[in-house]
């Protein structure tokens, strides 16, 4: 069995959540990159349809992925608050 508090044990997987989202985050922002890079080959290739929607997509994910990883970094900083608070 753990010999931990339970506090400590959450933080620790707050922590470890935290990590993955970031580093998921950084992952799929950098796909996202490539993709828009790509969408804007396409337009000034001359095809303006496909290049917009490849465009719009890869803009559209790389910002849902930094909001992801802004709300893994606020709850980091809840639990250091809250952790700060018990002490």
């Amino acid at each position: 069995m753990n010999d931990k508090p339970v506090e400590i044990v959450i933080a620790q997987e707050r922590l470890r959540q935290a990590s993955y989202s970031f580093n998921l985050a950084l992952i799929v922002t950098a796909l996202s990159a490539s993709i828009s890079l790509i969408g804007a080959g396409l337009l000034l290739s001359g095809k303006v349809t496909e290049g917009t929607f490849t465009a719009i997509g890869g803009m559209t994910a790389s910002v849902r992925c930094i909001q992801f990883a802004k709300e893994a970094n606020d709850r980091l900083d809840k639990t250091l608050a809250d952790m700060k608070d018990e002490n």
